[in-house]
């Protein structure tokens, strides 16, 4: 009876004291509770919230605690992004080098347009019916595609990359009306002539897909070099071509984005380029760090 009434005395001492809390809390309860604690904590030690304590963290995650890519180091800001360039100006490249290292949406208008026509969204519909009639998509439709998906949750979170587009001063001056803005517009400027060299020296491998270029990187062997096959669009005469209609588009396209327009030297190593790039996009978002 004596231990009895001492071990009484000790637990109602104990949560007295607030060592054992049992009010309205069941042994499983307990358990839930503490589990979700430590979830709570460890959520806390990525993104810097503060759950119970102050948090030494930073309220805004870099990239590389986000991902776990430990190359990356950008900070997560929703950086903005606008790349133009002509044909073989390396931009599929750099725009590659641009997500991983600033982990922002990377956004072509044929992708775009075919993940809105795939998901019969009230404007891809309106896309469809004008590519299954073979007419040209109008600007009011891809305006209107290119807005819904910069306003979907990924973009807004990190930021995107609009690869070429806008094409054209109408799209632009579009662009704008609808409250689309950019950090910075990256030009990747490259001579005419080394663009022509560029284009005019690619072959691709029917076998394997892979893309050779005859001066820069031709084919391993004479078998795989005998079976090469050039674009039929990849000729001097047609690039030239390209090229006229291009400059005559983004020339007006510019014009709508000087004030953030950075002209990039594309003749370059790449890796030269895109430290160049790294750069300027660090330097034109500071102000967002």
């Amino acid at each position: 009876m004596k231990f009895l009434a001492a071990l009484v005395l000790a637990v109602s001492a104990m949560t007295a004291h607030g060592f054992i809390q049992t009010q309205g809390l069941s042994s499983s309860s307990l358990l839930q509770k503490q589990t979700s604690n430590r979830q709570s904590e460890s959520i806390s030690n990525l993104w810097g919230v503060t759950t119970g304590r102050p948090s030494q963290r930073s309220s805004v995650p870099t990239y590389q605690q986000a991902t776990g890519n430990k190359q990356a180091t950008t900070r997560l800001h929703a950086v903005n992004i606008i790349i133009a360039g002509a044909p073989a100006s390396g931009k599929g490249t750099q725009c590659e080098i641009i997500k991983e290292k600033f982990g922002v949406v990377h956004l072509s208008t044929g992708d775009m347009l075919r993940a809105a026509v795939a998901a019969g969204t009230e404007v891809g519909k309106k896309a469809k019916d004008f590519m299954d009639s073979g007419k040209l998509v109008p600007d009011e439709v891809i305006i209107g595609i290119v807005k819904d998906r910069l306003m979907e949750e990924d973009c807004q979170k990190m930021g995107w990359l609009l690869d070429g587009f806008p094409r054209t001063q109408a799209q632009a001056k579009a662009l704008e009306e609808a409250g689309v803005s950019a950090d910075c517009f990256l030009f990747l400027d490259v001579p005419d002539e080394v663009l022509v060299e560029r284009v005019v020296g690619r072959r691709t491998d029917p076998v394997t897909g892979k893309i050779y270029h005859m001066t820069f990187s031709p084919p391993e062997d004479e078998e795989i070099a005998s079976r090469l096959e050039q674009r039929s669009d990849d000729t001097e005469e047609k690039v030239k071509v390209r090229l006229e209609q291009f400059h005559t588009n983004v020339d007006a396209v510019k014009d709508s984005y000087t004030e953030i327009m950075v002209a990039i030297d594309g003749n370059q190593h790449p890796s030269v380029v895109s430290a160049t790039i790294t750069e300027t996009i660090e330097k034109m978002t500071a102000s967002k760090a």
